[in-house]
């Protein structure tokens, strides 16, 4: 029997991706480059089988090397400036997302309680917010919580880290993205997703609350992503935890200084988050609301 998406992927041609290598010296010569930069950057931080090969996800499918291909599934669902005659197939990407759907569902349906922890990918192997994310991680492992990430490198894996240290279940989400780098080796179980809006409801449906370490847009657009839902009730209220005061204290100052005092949010808005430089004070108040 032909699986769901074996289905979208014979019957969507639009998202079916040409096989090719790089061509002449200079592609030859980039992706070595690439390669040697790769393993050179995983021998100095240490990782354990670190790879040195650009690598792609593409849902299920892997791309290494010249294989690699540019652009997401995203960004071909999201172009208008394609031939109007593609529309047609936008019934089958449908079936495509409905996969994903239930691919994320069946993975993490008896995962247990769990906490997503966010941050930046960019977050040093050998800087003070790793080591706090691997601390993050192990607490919220000891007190019976699966930890939920991105499944990328810098803040995401040291969470991961954490919790596989701690016997705790690690659990990765990843994403098509041009520059991705793959799964973490600490992810236990591992998903990865085309579409940003099925991962979404992924990090929100089976997480009993967030903990939001610094980062950037991504990071952004996960906490205000939650703050909005909480607001809203469209979830059940559930905390949502800034580590690291001086990160995130401009950014609590101009919600409180300019949102609320120009009443484009409410006082009790500030109630929807806390910040804190404390892990087990993080710990405390993810297990305290989320009972």
């Amino acid at each position: 029997m032909r699986t769901l998406r074996g289905m979208t992927e014979a019957i969507d041609p639009r998202d079916r991706e040409e096989t090719g290598t790089s061509g002449g010296e200079a592609g030859r010569g980039t992706e070595r480059w690439q390669e040697e930069a790769a393993a050179a950057t995983a021998a100095a931080e240490g990782r354990p089988e670190g790879r040195g090969w650009p690598e792609r996800h593409t849902g299920p499918v892997i791309r290494r090397r010249g294989q690699v291909l540019s652009g997401t599934t995203d960004q071909r669902l999201l172009d208008s400036r394609d031939a109007s005659e593609w529309v047609h197939s936008d019934p089958w990407r449908v079936l495509r997302i409905q996969s994903e759907f239930v691919e994320g569902f069946g993975a993490l349906a008896e995962l247990g309680p769990a906490v997503s922890v966010f941050g930046s990918a960019r977050t040093p192997f050998d800087s003070r917010d790793y080591e706090v994310g691997v601390r993050i991680g192990r607490a919220l492992a000891e007190a019976g919580f699966a930890v939920i990430t991105g499944g990328g490198p810098g803040a995401m894996e040291a969470a991961n880290k954490g919790a596989l240290e701690a016997g705790g279940v690690s659990v990765g989400l990843g994403i098509e993205l041009p520059f991705e780098q793959g799964l973490n080796p600490y992810v236990d179980i591992g998903v990865n997703f085309r579409y940003f809006f099925v991962r979404k409801t992924m990090f929100v449906k089976y997480a009993r609350g967030f903990v939001v370490m610094p980062g950037g847009f991504g990071t952004m657009d996960e906490l205000f992503e939650a703050l909005t839902l909480v607001q809203t009730k469209k979830v059940t209220r559930f905390p949502i935890v800034l580590f690291g005061t001086e990160y995130w204290s401009g950014l609590a100052s101009w919600i409180r200084g300019t949102l609320v005092a120009e009443g484009k949010a409410s006082a009790a808005d500030l109630e929807l988050f806390h910040v804190t430089d404390d892990v087990d004070e993080a710990v405390e108040l993810v297990t305290k609301e989320s009972a």
